[in-house]
């Protein structure tokens, strides 16, 4: 007998929902960045163990709508907690309970159980620190259980399966085995240069840049070896931008393709050749056609 369970993760930005995703299911398939806005849409990542299959929905961290981009990622946190079978609520340890969670919590309907997993708990040597703040976030909600864990330190993770199992239900696997993302290739190749992006440019820069894929093509060399090309062109939202991206000399974007390809080649498991340019689109958080284009819109 077969079973299946979908799970949205919820949480503010850098509670580290993308970080569990990625832990739970073993692979990088989400963007991970101290920044805020790291994840800007739906990102799904498949657990296959045994008989159950775990289905997660990573969801961009809620925010205020201020503009049409922004828009999409809350469109994203509200389909995503509907016809689900449970929610992990991921919380830092070491920020109290606020305004955000209040509303995620707002979202659920009260029949879908709840469990808050307090993240980051390898920041504290004293773990007794931690019960004023799961005291905190139990008096907002009557969650299903509190699991504290640290996702960097994949510490806690068995406990998660553990009572997800209990609301799997008898269900066809709706992936093949092995599978653990419905992202296109494409998405993921693009997430990953993105990724690269955030940790290298300084705060102001990364929220007004996209990555598209214009082509994405295997084929072999003459000494019969399979390679990758690339070919992804980073959108920013002002000139100065741009300058910032290429650096002097060309020296950031060489730096962010060296490391992207590193990650590419690691994921994709094949050598890769990375070709990187850079333009300009100004105002592309409001321009519904090209938030389509970049795979963000969550129609």
């Amino acid at each position: 007998m077969t079973k299946s369970a979908f799970i949205t993760i919820l949480g503010r930005p850098n509670a580290g929902k993308s970080s569990l995703l990625n832990a739970l299911i073993g692979e990088k398939i989400a963007a991970v960045s101290s920044k805020p806005q790291t994840t800007r849409t739906k990102i799904t990542g498949v657990l296959t163990d045994g008989d159950t299959q775990y289905v997660f929905i990573d969801t961009p961290g809620i925010l205020k709508e201020k503009d049409k981009l922004a828009g999409h990622m809350i469109k994203a946190i509200d389909s995503s907690v509907s016809s689900i079978d449970a929610v992990l609520l991921v919380v830092d340890a070491e920020k109290r309970a606020g305004e955000q969670e209040k509303a995620l919590l707002g979202k659920i309907s009260h029949k879908t159980p709840v469990i808050l997993v307090v993240n980051k708990v390898d920041l504290f040597s004293d773990k007794t620190a931690l019960m004023p703040v799961i005291a905190e976030y139990s008096a907002l909600y009557d969650f299903a259980d509190v699991i504290p864990i640290s996702a960097m330190q994949k510490d806690g993770l068995d406990i998660i399966l553990n009572k997800l199992s209990e609301y799997a239900v008898e269900a066809p696997h709706y992936f093949p085995e092995g599978k653990f993302t419905d992202q296109p290739e494409r998405v993921i190749a693009a997430e990953i240069i993105r990724e690269k992006l955030l940790e290298l440019l300084s705060d102001e820069v990364p929220h007004g840049i996209a990555v598209g894929i214009d082509s994405m093509d295997e084929h072999d060399l003459r000494s019969g070896e399979a390679i990758l090309d690339i070919v992804a062109t980073i959108y920013c939202e002002k000139d100065s931008h741009k300058g910032i991206v290429i650096g002097k000399g060309g020296a950031m974007l060489k730096k962010v393709g060296r490391l992207a390809r590193i990650d590419i080649e690691r994921f994709f498991m094949i050598k890769a050749n990375l070709q990187l340019w850079v333009k300009v689109k100004e105002g592309w958080r409001n321009r519904e056609g090209l938030i389509k284009n970049f795979g963000l819109a969550n129609d």
